[in-house]
């Protein structure tokens, strides 16, 4: 992956279309509005009480699970329902409880680390489910996961569990991009597969048919909003399928290069403010 930016593309008549219409902004997380080495900004927190004020909502759409998102939400003032775990589950803030989750059913999760035991050695798998975290011995977590977890064998693991949402598999010295392509090649007719961190060796599984894009869907349809209404931000593959489902979308200048592809536009890096820089050029449209 490559380590220099692109330009920052600011555009012109699309954009300025779609300033007209926008009803809803729906960003990633981390790497997008929350640079890793310090908190959402100002500015960041600024524009969307500026796209609230006028009743355009921000929808929250992540890797992460419901636990690891509702201090953030809360410390950007926002509200609703969040997707989580890359459309896995859908969360509503203020309630503080899920509404909506898309588990794989075991017997899929078992085939799917039979089939990539071989090709990847030395993998390790994690299960995260709403109500818990577990994980064999060879997968290592450098976190808190904010709840008791269990370790053990994978078969363990599964008998008398809550529904898995999303298995995480690591293969220390193979790069999460090179993880991706196996594993797309040998499970993607059973599942889906994709990665939100190029630096380390993870990679993410989710039901057949289940992404950011399919449940933003959801949930924007409950508003009565379209695709041709939203605005979405990204900046990792896991954000592919929601670029490209969006009547407008920025991946951010510092992403990887499959969403800065997949993107309508290029927003300034995740450090400089980019979404909020986007969310103010079409307020400012908007109210033109």
């Amino acid at each position: 992956m490559s380590t220099e930016a692109p330009p920052t593309t600011v555009d012109d008549a699309g954009e300025g279309a779609f300033a007209a219409a926008w009803r809803l902004v729906a960003t990633d997380l981390d790497g997008t509005i929350v640079p890793r080495d310090r908190p959402v900004s100002r500015r960041t927190l600024d524009a969307f009480a500026a796209c609230a004020a006028v009743g355009i909502p921000v929808v929250p759409v992540t890797g992460r699970p419901p636990r690891w998102v509702s201090p953030l939400a809360e410390e950007a003032g926002l509200g609703g329902r969040v997707v989580c775990a890359n459309g896995a589950v859908v969360f509503d803030l203020d309630a503080g409880e899920v509404v909506r989750q898309h588990p794989i059913a075991a017997d899929v999760v078992l085939e799917v680390t039979r089939r990539l035991r071989p090709v990847l050695p030395g993998i390790g798998f994690a299960l995260e489910a709403v109500t818990g975290f577990r994980r064999e011995d060879s997968y290592a977590t450098r976190f808190d996961t904010g709840m008791e977890q269990r370790v053990g064998p994978l078969e363990e693991l599964l008998a008398g569990s809550p529904p898995v949402v999303k298995v995480l598999a690591k293969c220390p010295g193979v790069s999460s991009d090179e993880m991706l392509r196996v594993a797309r090649r040998e499970v993607g007719d059973l599942v889906g597969v994709t990665h939100s961190n190029a630096v380390d060796s993870l990679v993410e599984v989710m039901a057949l048919g289940v992404s950011k894009a399919s449940t933003l869907a959801e949930v924007a349809r409950d508003r009565g909003v379209g695709p041709e209404g939203v605005v979405a931000f990204g900046d990792m593959p896991n954000d592919l399928e929601m670029l490209r489902w969006a009547g407008r979308s920025y991946a951010v200048a510092d992403g990887h290069p499959d969403a800065v592809a997949a993107a309508d536009g290029v927003a300034e890096a995740c450090g400089d403010d980019g979404v909020a820089r986007v969310l103010e050029r079409l307020l400012s449209r908007r109210a033109g």
